[in-house]
């Protein structure tokens, strides 16, 4: 094995750079949803047709996760990062210039492949380059921008929309990618994972039962959770994946090593990733639903009122990540999603149409710095508790616990509130509102439950990631004279 290491010059632009296609990537997960009506009307489809347009982006994101990962740690994760991220940018281009729905389903799911591959490995790109003792701090700087991408989603996408017009939701997109790209091939630093072949069998399986997983959950509000397409669907999926365990446990280099879920941190934390996504999720999405179709809120000024909720992560997830490196990430977790859960019990508690929507977003004041708590520390805790060489697979790992919690989290939200309400009066919408909210308490509460059995302990740096003297990760560069220790990257 090699030492690699990146010289404290460039680690600012480390963070830039992978945090800038964080935040590009999350935040077009979410723009289209406030431009998808000025976009029905100029496309001259169903608004449920549109709706492929983010369940295809979902989809294809969910399944290129761990392949890109594992194609990162075997090609170069600075190679794919850039590739990944290149990919994102010119999909882009092809959505803003769609003619037609067909094409923009094609671009956008070419997008969401594009984001599969740059988010797993920003993050790797990320942890590595930085000491275990400061990665709560950084990853909190890190994830605390992809709640202001979700906050500022609803915000860009209406006023880009009202504005201008929805093709430059896509167009933001362009200059932004091209100078990341640019910048990332001369100062990112390249760092692989064990050599392994990559494992076809494996590929195929997962990507399938994944598909498939996320198909049934997208399609169970539409037509039913006891439909045959459902249940028929989620079915093939879960025999896939258990495939692929068999699979995994059996070939020589899995593509995802078995043995990384006997790490208490790394299975219990993958679990709270699921259980916390799908509370931020649906609620997120429960809220902007209550705040328009209920008390008539316009889309810019739902996604302002919903800053508190999303945004506290850019202010409160930084402090909380470094408390985290002191004094260990159990307490962080657990305190974060206890509030998380209170922010919610309160609103589903007490809000009806008479609720003044200031005492609802305190509440969700509450529940976003819960949130801010969280966020940083439950990756940070995944991805130190195994090896730096694994740190990739780790990565896409805990990416797709996110993404299928998220897709589960509004799928049973959705049915919830569809079996209690509806969207026909202000008063169907509170209706469904609150017992749904209920569901995401239930989420959040296992969150914190679960969270309270992982160790609590920062686990010491791994061997190899010691400070390397006078080397650099880029190309072999040697650090300047005076300048203090490069901080390794692979071992």
């Amino acid at each position: 094995m090699t030492d690699t290491s990146v010289p404290n010059r460039r680690l600012g632009w480390v963070l830039g750079l992978t945090s800038t296609a964080y935040f590009m990537v999350v935040l077009d997960s979410v723009v289209v949803i406030t431009a998808l009506p000025r976009m029905q009307h100029d496309l001259h489809v169903s608004l449920s047709s549109l709706q492929w347009t983010l369940n295809a982006y979902g989809i294809a994101f969910a399944a290129g996760i761990i392949t890109a990962a594992a194609l990162g740690d075997r090609f170069g994760r600075r190679k794919l990062f850039n590739i990944g991220l290149a990919l994102f940018t010119v999909a882009s281009v092809a959505c803003a210039l769609a003619p037609g729905l067909s094409v923009l389903i094609v671009a956008r799911t070419v997008q969401g492949l594009g984001g599969a591959v740059v988010l797993p490995l920003s993050l790797t790109i990320l942890t590595a380059a930085f000491p275990i003792e400061r990665r709560g701090m950084i990853v909190g700087i890190y994830g605390g921008l992809a709640g202001l991408a979700v906050a500022m989603g609803p915000i860009v996408g209406g006023a880009v929309t009202q504005g201008i017009d929805w093709h430059w939701i896509f167009w933001i997109n362009v200059p932004i990618g091209v100078v990341a790209v640019f910048l990332g091939l001369r100062l990112l630093p390249e760092s692989y994972g064990a050599p392994e072949r990559l494992d076809l069998v494996g590929v195929g399986l997962v990507t399938a039962g994944v598909v498939a997983l996320v198909w049934a959950l997208g399609r169970s509000g539409d037509v039913g959770w006891s439909s045959a397409e459902v249940v028929g669907t989620l079915v093939a999926g879960a025999v896939l994946l258990v495939a692929f365990a068999r699979w995994e446990s059996s070939v020589r280099e899995p593509l995802v090593p078995l043995g990384m879920f006997a790490d208490r941190d790394f299975a219990i934390g993958n679990v709270v990733t699921f259980l916390m996504s799908g509370a931020i999720f649906a609620g997120g999405l429960l809220v902007t639903e209550e705040f328009q179709l209920a008390r008539h809120f316009s889309p810019v000024g739902a996604g302002a009122r919903l800053l508190p909720f999303f945004a506290t992560p850019m202010l409160v997830s930084p402090l909380a990540g470094a408390l985290s490196d002191r004094i260990g990430r159990r307490p962080i977790i657990v305190v974060g999603l206890s509030m998380l859960t209170g922010g919610f019990v309160w609103v589903a508690w007490h809000d009806s149409l008479h609720t003044s929507w200031v005492e609802i977003v305190i509440a969700l004041l509450i529940a976003g710095v819960g949130i801010s708590m969280a966020l940083p520390t439950v990756p940070t805790a995944v991805l130190s508790a195994v090896a730096p060489q694994q740190m990739g697979k780790a990565s896409g790992i805990n990416y797709m616990a996110q993404r299928f919690g998220a897709v589960f989290g509004v799928a049973i939200g959705s049915t919830v509130f569809a079996s209690y309400g509806g969207f026909a009066s202000p008063a169907t919408v509170a209706a469904g509102f609150k017992p749904a909210v209920w569901a995401c308490c239930i989420f959040a509460g296992l969150g914190a439950l679960a969270a309270t059995a992982m160790s609590g302990r920062s686990k010491p740096a791994a061997e190899g990631e010691s400070a390397v003297e006078g080397e650099s990760a880029v190309e072999g560069e040697p650090a300047a004279e005076g300048e203090p220790a490069a901080v390794p990257i692979v071992a």
